[in-house]
Formats: structure tokens, sequence, C-alpha cells
């Protein structure tokens, strides 16, 4: 406020007299405010970008990635965004980042809104999810009110942006596919910095022959159109750029900078305190109709070398971190890789824990004996269905006595198997469903989720589901959310069903005396670990009973 403002308010407060002046003497209110935003810009929290994984819609935990769904958690899992660490990565130090995870901070609206005003970033960057579409739009709505330019990426945008953009005023870019380069290429645009690029970034671009020199016109304007991988709005019109490719070598990118995210709140179950994600490639060579990992990364799976994979275990290491989940579309996708890595983490000594995904037919006993010697202690499993027909239509190609071999082999090798079932998938009935629950007792698993199918944006599932009138009437896309409810509706196995079945076959896999056995003889080694894996079957109840 000027010295001018703040005598005329002094003169007159409080005096009737004030309200007979003309009003061409008033002081001008935008004048005021725009000098107000122009000296808080001045006082050095200001920021170049904002990283964001916003708030939730309904205050509980939800998960977000750049790879997978959305979706609330049922098993109280706080996933680490490296993504946006990756991010950041790949913008330092030529700007200045401030990453927020609304999420793993449990930050409600009113807070997050404060952050906005404190840190004004010229740019803001979120997740979308179908689910949570409307709340993450809400974020870069506020965002947008401030000034800045709102980007978002993720799994949803990357197949249907021009419908994600047309009734979102408020959104100005999507980064379609991979984010990273993208996302510079634009930065480096807007802000004039393509020249002034470090010769570790220019090595990057000048690599994957991915770099762009925009056309300035003569009104000073810049040309995004070749920009690739990027939506734009032109006046009224949605651009979409021509598609940008794959980065080839993954060792290229810099270690993402885990510590700006806040480590100590990520939390995952049967883990004793903070753990983080390594993701050590990206894409899966399957062809299951219903993985949304594909709208981003196709077909194609490329992954890091064993030694660069080391250099960020060293780094998390240090920053006192000591449990990893290995994320990855599919971690066991390169066998060579696999070995490579748990020799060197042998070799060297790093004594983490860590955990990984993996497919069944994707695994072999030295293999596995190799990854519980360096430290390997669980393997997350998709088995989906115990029906053969199921999966075949599904296009999983694993049937279910290779799942019995391969879990056997990770038992023995002292590794404990988590789960994951799918209720209806095309093709499901009654019948099968009691296929898959009868399956599931018989194998050597340590913790099971069922899961109801969820046609997600861009999946092949999710085109059968338009063609063959599977939606149930009025659906949106936040209720596409396999642990929220369910958005399918089969002429001979409704929503309703699809729900029952999925918390009875929860009930009936966990209320045995195996299961129950196996979290006493957790109990007997680490109390917190007993209730990590209680809070998964209670939680699992909860949300199957209340929907």
């Amino acid at each position: 406020m000027n010295r001018a403002t703040r005598d005329f308010i002094r003169e007159n407060r409080g005096s009737r007299a004030a309200l007979k002046v003309p009003m061409a003497n008033f002081p001008n209110a935008d004048d005021i405010v725009q000098e107000g935003l122009l000296q808080d810009s001045q006082l050095g929290d200001r920021v170049d970008i904002m990283l964001v994984n916003p708030p939730t819609p309904d205050g509980g935990i939800w998960i977000r990635t750049q790879h997978r769904v959305g979706r609330r958690s049922r098993e109280n899992m706080v996933w680490p965004q490296v993504s946006l660490a990756q991010l950041a990565a790949l913008l330092y130090p030529d700007y200045s980042v401030k990453v927020v995870d609304a999420n793993a901070e449990r930050m409600g609206w009113a807070e997050f809104t404060a952050l906005l005003d404190k840190y004004k970033p010229r740019y803001y960057l979120t997740q979308v999810s179908a689910p949570t579409l409307e709340n993450d739009m809400y974020g870069a709505f506020l965002a947008h009110a401030r000034g800045a330019r709102t980007i978002a990426f993720g799994t949803h945008v990357t197949p249907m942006p021009i419908q994600t953009m047309r009734p979102y005023p408020s959104l100005d870019f999507i980064l379609v596919g991979e984010p990273e380069l993208t996302l510079r290429d634009l930065l480096d645009c807007l802000e004039g910095k393509i020249e002034q690029r470090s010769p570790e970034i220019k090595k990057i671009f000048d690599k994957h022959d991915l770099g762009y020199k925009p056309a300035i016109g003569e009104d000073g304007e810049v040309n995004l159109s070749g920009i690739k991988g990027l939506v734009w709005r032109r006046d009224d019109e949605i651009v979409i750029n021509a598609t940008r490719p794959f980065i080839h070598d993954l060792d290229d990118l810099p270690l993402p900078r885990h510590e700006v995210l806040p480590l100590q709140k990520y939390r995952m179950p049967l883990i004793k305190g903070a753990f983080t994600f390594i993701v050590t490639s990206r894409g899966c060579p399957a062809a299951c109709t219903y993985c949304i990992k594909h709208v981003n990364y196709q077909f194609s799976a490329r992954v890091r070398s064993p030694e660069n994979i080391m250099a960020e275990l060293w780094q998390l290491k240090q920053l006192g971190i000591n449990n990893i989940h290995m994320y990855a579309d599919l971690f066991t996708v390169n066998r060579d890789q696999v070995v490579g890595l748990c020799k060197l983490m042998i070799e060297e000594r790093i004594n983490l824990k860590w955990t990984c995904n993996s497919r069944v037919d994707y695994v072999d006993k030295e293999m596995l004996d190799l990854m519980a010697q360096a430290g390997c202690w669980l393997i997350s499993w998709g088995l989906e269905s115990g029906n053969e027909q199921i999966l075949k239509h599904a296009r999983k190609g694993v049937y279910p006595d290779l799942a019995m071999r391969s879990l056997m082999c990770a038992r023995k090798a002292g590794i404990k198997n988590w789960g994951y079932f799918i209720i209806g998938l095309p093709g499901e009935t009654e019948a099968t469903i009691r296929q898959t629950i009868n399956f599931s007792k018989k194998l050597p698993l340590d913790i099971a989720l069922f899961h109801v199918a969820a046609p997600y944006p861009g999946t092949p599932f999710f085109f059968e589901v338009v063609e063959n009138g599977w939606f149930r009437p009025g659906t949106r896309w936040e209720q596409v959310d396999m642990d929220k409810g369910t958005v399918l509706d089969y002429p001979d196995l409704p929503a309703e069903r699809l729900l029952y079945w999925q918390k009875r076959a929860f009930r009936e896999w966990a209320f045995r005396p195996g299961p129950i056995l196996t979290y006493l003889k957790m109990l007997t080694s680490d109390l917190s670990t007993l209730k990590s894996a209680i809070n998964v079957g209670l939680q699992h109840l909860s949300w199957s009973s209340s929907h």
C-alpha cells in the first residue's frame, strides 16, 4: 500500500465526508492490488514452478502416479511422488522449484491455498487421474487464478487431452506420455532459455534428437507448435503437437532429487518406518487389456543399468532410507538387469530391504534365490483370476498352474507373497468368481486383495466396456476407481453383485487358519508389522461393505 493510499484512509477513517468525495478522487484499487503483488513478489519466496500432488477429494489417502492408476488407498499406502522428484532433477538449478505432496502431508485446501499465496508459482504442474479429475482441476483453477500457467500430466490426460482441456479453461498445457523432456522444453521455450541450457541438459536433448528452437513472430510471440508431446491452447483452439519419442536410454536422466520429497511421510503396510520408490524401468511387453500403464509407455520396455540404480540406492541410503520398493511396470522384465543389480547389492553390502512386483512367468528359482539374498522380502503378484478363459480374454497370458510354481519358489527362497485379484473382468460369472476364490486359498499367499475391475480411459478394456454398453448410466470419471466402487453393470452381474463378491472374496480368504497364523507369527517378531497387516484387511472390509 503506497503513502497516498495510507494518508487517504487515515484522514477519512470514520468520516461521513468520505462518502461525498467524487468517485474520480478515490484511489484506483486495481493499481493498489497490483502494487501489493509486485511488492510481495520481492520477498524471496516466489518460485518459478510448483510441482504438485494436490489435496485429496475426501481427506483420505489417495494414490496418484505417473505410471499407473489413481485410486483411494485401502491399504493406507502413502505413495512416494518420485515422478515429481525426477521432474525437479531435470529443472535444477536453472529454475526455482517447490515440490508439494499434499497427500503425504495430509494437507487440506486451505493450507494448500496458503502455499500458493506464499510461493506464487509462475508455473504449476499437477498430476491428474480419473477418480480425482475435478479435484485436481480445482488445484489448477486456484493456481491459474493467481497468475500461474497450469500444466497437467498423467494417465488420464494422455489418452484424452481435448476432453480434459475443453471443460477446464484453467488448464493451459498437457504433457502427453513421458513428461520430463516436454516440460523442460516448454519452460525453456517460454522463458527464452534454450540457448542457455547447461552442457548436461544439451547432451540429453542432443542425444535424443528432441531439441526445439522456437520461431519468434514479429509480435514477439513464441511458436509452441514444434514442442513434441505438448497439448496447448491457441486462442479458442486446442492444439495437439506431434508425439514425443520415448527416452530410449533412461540412464541419461539425472537421478531424482528425493530430498525434495517428505520422505518420512511415506508408508507401506508391513514396512516399519519410511520407504520410497526407485523406478527401475518403464514399460511392459505384456498385453493385458485392463492395464493403464500401456497408455503412457505402450508395449516397449526400457531398463536402467544396475550401476545407475545402485547410485540412486546409495543416495537414498545417505538420506536415511533403508526400505525400497522397486517401482516398475514389471520389475523382472529383464533378467540380466535384475541379476546384475542383485549381485551389486550383495557385493557392495548396501544392506537394504526391498520389495517389487512381478508376473509369475517372468521369474525362475535362481533369480528368486538371488533376489532374496540381495534383500528382497516381498513380491506383489498380479494374479487376477483363477479362470483360464478370463485370463485369455484379458490377454494376461498366464495360467494358474504356473502361478502356483512361481509363488512356491518365492516362498522357499524366504520371500513373502502379496497377491492381487480382479473381480469383474469380461466373461466373469458368479461361478468364475467362486473359482478365483478357491484358487486364492490354494496359493501360498501372505496377503491377498481383491479389486473390482476398472475400465480406465485408453485401455482396451475401456473401449470394450463402451462398445458393449457396460458402463452404469450417469457414470462420471470420478467413479472409475477400483477401490471406491464400480462403474460396471454387466447384464448378468450388476454392480451390486460385483461389490458383494469383492467383499466376500476377501473374507473367505482371510478368515482361515493359515492367514491368521501368519499374522500371529508377525506378532512375535514385530507388533507394528502385525498392525499394518491387520489394517490392510480392515480397510479392505470397510471399503467393500460401505459401497
